[in-house]
């Protein structure tokens, strides 16, 4: 399923050729799913402006402006064709949290990651959620100790 917004244009030519890289069918998901991060980003209360840039290669989407969330990162998986995934930070909880909330939704692999398969259709609204934790996770960390 297509997010509902407009995908923004690449303001980075290197992540653009990232994405130009990829299979069409892991390609077509992929802009889906950084239109997800972009859409959830913009209706996020203290995400700000996203920078997309590159780190280790990977597409990531960090919140610079605010420095409220952790680098998301998301790439093809190099070895298993027709999929991809969403990467945090593994010294966060953000995957034991979004295990707890949405068990059967998607798939996790250990403490950093989700796993997609081109073939299926993301789960738009948990993805939409566990994204907005992970845009938050600073403040909202911060907010747990106050």
């Amino acid at each position: 399923m297509a997010p509902r917004t407009k995908r923004p244009p690449f303001a980075d030519p290197d992540v653009a050729s990232v994405f130009d890289g990829y299979s069409k069918a892991v390609r077509t998901k992929m802009l889906a799913l950084r239109a997800l991060i972009f859409d959830t980003a913009a209706k996020t209360d203290g995400v700000g402006t996203l920078e997309e840039t590159l780190k280790w290669g990977q597409p990531s989407y960090l919140t610079s402006e605010t420095k409220n969330g952790t680098t998301v990162r998301i790439d093809a998986l190099k070895d298993a064709p027709g999929q991809y995934a969403l990467f945090v930070h593994c010294q966060t909880n953000l995957v034991d949290t979004f295990k707890e909330l949405y068990p059967d939704a998607m798939t996790y692999v250990g403490n950093r990651a989700i796993h997609f398969d081109a073939a299926d259709e993301l789960p738009e609204d948990a993805l939409r959620h566990c994204i907005g934790l992970a845009l938050t996770y600073h403040r909202n960390k911060v907010r747990k100790h106050l």
